[in-house]
């Protein structure tokens, strides 16, 4: 695999072999071949590759997720960063839960999972037009 395009899905069985560092440089070259002004072009490509992981491992509601945000209008690129920007909400949960805990806290990928269900185009973007203002 030598190049990602987000508006176009990679072979999954590709994307999966290749080292999760050169997933992350595709994803930045991509950005900065298209001249996308980033904030932390890092941070954004790491993101971007856990959401395409998510996808290329068949995960059903990531999976799900993408096609309906594809069929209210989103491209795949938007819809990826759609559903990215929900991932950072939760992304500090998932990634300190202890899977020993049964206090029922509950399960913050669970969690993310059902936020995903409820994302819709329509709240993207009044989100994207409330960061803007």
């Amino acid at each position: 695999m030598n190049r990602y395009d987000p508006l176009k899905a990679p072979n999954p069985q590709q994307w999966l072999a290749a080292a999760e560092q050169h997933r992350i440089n595709l994803v930045e070259d991509f950005h900065r071949r298209e001249r996308i002004d980033l904030p932390n072009a890092q941070i954004h490509a790491v993101v971007h590759v856990i959401v395409e992981n998510q996808i290329a491992l068949a995960e059903d509601v990531p999976v799900r997720t993408l096609k309906r945000l594809q069929q209210e209008g989103l491209d795949r690129h938007d819809a990826i960063h759609a559903m990215a920007m929900v991932m950072m909400e939760y992304l500090p949960g998932i990634l300190t839960a202890d899977p020993t805990n049964t206090a029922g806290f509950g399960d913050p990928g669970k969690s993310f999972f059902e936020a995903l269900e409820k994302l819709t185009a329509d709240s993207w973007r009044h989100s994207m037009d409330d960061e803007e203002n």
